[in-house]
């Protein structure tokens, strides 16, 4: 790609993205997303437009300005291709600066550039990217061959096998991993309700990972995963979700709601054969996509 390109993507996304939010206009973000970035904002949008009762939209949104960009471009042949802006928002907090990582990808010359993750670090978490004599970003294989600890095109499962089973060494404790299971035990069984999982990888070729190269051998990987949710409550109890959720549901909620959910994750993935092979997660985000009652 022409590293001039990527500007003209970055502000593309950021108008767009604005009047979605002002419109509360879901096929305007489909312009501009894809992948699992697409999932969450689209059912985002979905439930605020079904809540607009007066249907004016949210003409007060505070526009998303993305400023400080720095352009990760790898050189690749053939489709799809991708590259990363990191940028600076005026989203943080006062006396917070944080980084906005946007992975932008493009399936064929006549698909237009549209953002299929999005990652928000601290500036004590951004990684340092590996970058050739001219520049250029390098990718990493998804598939074999990587050099990494784990495949990038295995994370997806390897990650929802863990949070089923709770075997294996891939990932290091945290939020994410260990304290996810944790808090899903004690949700298993309440004197109101009791909680099923059921957490499975991505196999549409929409939501692939992406991975970069780091200084140190290792790689920052993007992917994605599905997550549901079954909540069934005890006798005498019924389900009370909140507006957001309603207005994604089909069914009534009775008895139970099943939630899916997508969480959209990025990670540090090691160098094969380095002191500590597991896999860090560096930020997640996650939204409910669709609910159903019974």
């Amino acid at each position: 790609m022409d590293r001039a390109e990527a500007p003209k993507a970055l502000k593309k996304f950021t108008d767009t993205y604005n009047r979605a939010y002002r419109e509360l206009d879901p096929e305007l973000i489909r312009r501009v997303e894809t992948g699992p970035l697409a999932q969450i904002g689209v059912a985002d949008l979905t439930a605020q437009r079904a809540n607009d009762r007066d249907g004016k939209g949210n003409p007060g949104f505070a526009p998303l300005e993305l400023s400080d960009a720095r352009y990760l471009v790898p050189r690749q042949v053939g489709w799809p291709k991708f590259f990363v802006a990191d940028t600076r928002s005026n989203r943080d907090p006062a006396g917070v600066s944080n980084r906005w990582l946007l992975v932008f990808t493009r399936g064929g010359a006549d698909e237009p550039w549209r953002v299929a993750y999005l990652s928000i670090l601290g500036q004590d978490e951004m990684p340092r990217f590996a970058t050739d004599e001219n520049g250029w970003a390098k990718p990493a294989p998804t598939g074999g061959g990587s050099g990494l600890a784990v495949a990038p095109g295995a994370l997806s499962k390897e990650y929802t096998d863990y949070l089923m089973t709770g075997e294996g060494r891939v990932f290091a404790d945290g939020p994410a991993t260990s304290r996810m299971r944790a808090e899903r035990k004690k949700l298993l069984r309440t004197p109101k309700f009791w909680t099923e999982y059921i957490d499975t990888p991505t196999e549409d070729a929409g939501l692939a990972p992406v991975a970069l190269r780091t200084k140190d051998g290792g790689a920052v990987v993007f992917f994605a995963s599905h997550h549901r949710q079954k909540q069934t409550m005890a006798k005498g109890f019924r389900p009370n979700p909140d507006p957001q959720i309603k207005a994604l549901m089909t069914g009534e909620a009775k008895k139970s709601v099943t939630l899916t959910r997508v969480f959209e994750s990025t990670v540090r993935v090691p160098a094969k054969g380095g002191t500590d092979p597991r896999v860090v997660f560096l930020n997640r985000l996650e939204q409910v996509t669709a609910a159903k009652g019974e």
